[in-house]
């Protein structure tokens, strides 16, 4: 699962950005405005915005009428309410665990904060699966 977790207290553009991805994202390019973003975070303006999602190819009256509504904001304020229930205080964070008996649930078991090199991504997951090979 991704949740947005945008940090607005040194980000100041950072929520209108995820709202912008998630805009995309009704249209089907969630991905791609996120990488777009991601690779021009000098051009994060409302305007930038509009012109990012022109350059997708993406409905701009849909987009912009998305945008301007805040309707993504009350979503993406809900995985911040959720990551930092969760232990999330920056990003990126990984939450791993294993599903619980009978359930789909899943039960964090570790945390994973910031970048991290593969191997420490193994090393963890090969221990959570190692119970469940015995």
């Amino acid at each position: 699962m991704f949740l947005d977790f945008p940090i607005e207290s040194i980000h100041p553009y950072a929520l209108k950005a995820h709202e912008a991805a998630n805009c995309a994202g009704d249209q089907g390019k969630y991905w791609e405005m996120h990488d777009r973003i991601f690779t021009k975070q000098r051009a994060l303006g409302i305007k930038d915005l509009s012109d990012h999602a022109g350059a997708l190819g993406l409905d701009l009256s849909m987009f912009e009428q998305c945008l301007n509504s805040g309707k993504q904001a009350a979503e993406i304020r809900k995985d911040i309410a959720e990551g930092a229930k969760a232990g999330v205080r920056g990003t990126p964070t990984f939450l791993l665990g294993l599903t619980e008996p009978n359930s789909s649930k899943v039960k964090t078991t570790m945390i994973i904060r910031g970048a991290q090199p593969y191997t420490r991504f193994k090393q963890v997951i090969d221990s959570l699966l190692e119970p469940q090979k015995k």
